[in-house]
C-alpha cells in the first residue's frame, strides 16, 4: 500500500468538552458559522469538508484546560486572507463576545478566540 500519493484517513470530528455546556454552546453557534460550519443537531456543526465538532459536558470532578498541559492545545482554522480574519472579529465582537488583538508573525497573521473553558481557537492566514 502506497501511503504517499492519496491520504487513506482524514480528520472526522473533533469533541470539545465544556464545563458548562450551554455557555460553550452558545459562543459556538456565533463562531462556527462564520468559519463554514453548519449546525447539525444539539451541541453538533459540520463543516463541507466534513469535519464535526460535538460539544458534550465535561465530568465536574475534571480540572479546568491548562494551555501547556497534555491534551489538547488549540483548534486552528485557516482564513483566505486577513481581511476575513478582521470581519470574523468583527461578527464575533457584534455579538457581545471579547475579541483579542491579532497577531502578527512576519507575513501571517493570527487570531487567538480563547473559547469559555479557555481552549484557544485559532483563525490565521499564512504569507
Amino acid at each position: 500500500m502506497d501511503f504517499t500519493s492519496e491520504p487513506t484517513v482524514k480528520l472526522d470530528h473533533l469533541v470539545i468538552l465544556a464545563s458548562d455546556l450551554a455557555r460553550s454552546a452558545a459562543w459556538y453557534d456565533r463562531l462556527l458559522p462564520l468559519l463554514g460550519f453548519r449546525r447539525l443537531r444539539a451541541h453538533v456543526y459540520a463543516n463541507d469538508d466534513g469535519l464535526h465538532l460535538d460539544l458534550r459536558s465535561a465530568r465536574p470532578e475534571t480540572g479546568p484546560y491548562q494551555r501547556h498541559g497534555p491534551g489538547l492545545n488549540h483548534l486552528g482554522f485557516t482564513a483566505q486572507s486577513r481581511e476575513q480574519i478582521e470581519a470574523v472579529a468583527a461578527a464575533l465582537v457584534a455579538h457581545g463576545i471579547t475579541v483579542p488583538a491579532l497577531q502578527q508573525f512576519g507575513n501571517d497573521v493570527a487570531l487567538f478566540l480563547p473559547d469559555p473553558d479557555g481552549l484557544r481557537v485559532e483563525l490565521s492566514t499564512y504569507g
